[in-house]
């Protein structure tokens, strides 16, 4: 048997970006994301986000692919919102996502940054947040 530890930091947004999820619902939606992990045999390590977008850092199994994974988060978390008819319109999440590997060194740091969303969204926006990602981990780069 071999022994795997894959970081990995994923962010996504709300379809358009709109700004549901209210502090009320969010914290509801990311202790849903947990616990769905546990059913699903996902490591949630860390969850938050804010009112447009969400930050997970998962430990990935030998066996699993971020996409699959994403699926499974996203999918069942959407279905789960829209069940619970946590806002008043259809819930949807944007299709693309953010997923780049987190070095063992690294784990707090990221977990740091997750957990200051609020504080760190008062000073910038998502989409500041997100160009910013684009660029340092040399997604810009492929796009065009």
């Amino acid at each position: 048997m071999g022994y795997t530890k894959i970081w990995v930091h994923l962010v996504w947004a709300t379809k358009r970006r709109e700004p549901l999820l209210t502090k009320n619902i969010r914290q509801k939606v990311f202790t849903h994301i947990r616990e769905n992990g546990r059913i699903k045999n996902i490591h949630v390590d860390f969850v938050n986000g804010h009112i447009d977008h969400v930050h997970v850092l998962i430990s990935l199994d030998a066996d699993q692919a971020i996409s699959k994974v994403m699926q499974l988060i996203k999918g069942e978390s959407s279905f789960w919102i829209n069940k619970n008819k946590l806002v008043s319109e259809k819930f949807e999440w944007q299709d693309d996502y953010f997923a780049v590997s987190v070095s063992e060194s690294g784990v707090n740091r990221v977990r740091e940054y997750i957990k200051n969303q609020e504080q760190h969204h008062e000073k910038k926006t998502f989409q500041q947040e997100y160009d910013e990602f684009m660029e340092k981990y040399g997604f810009v780069l492929m796009k065009g």
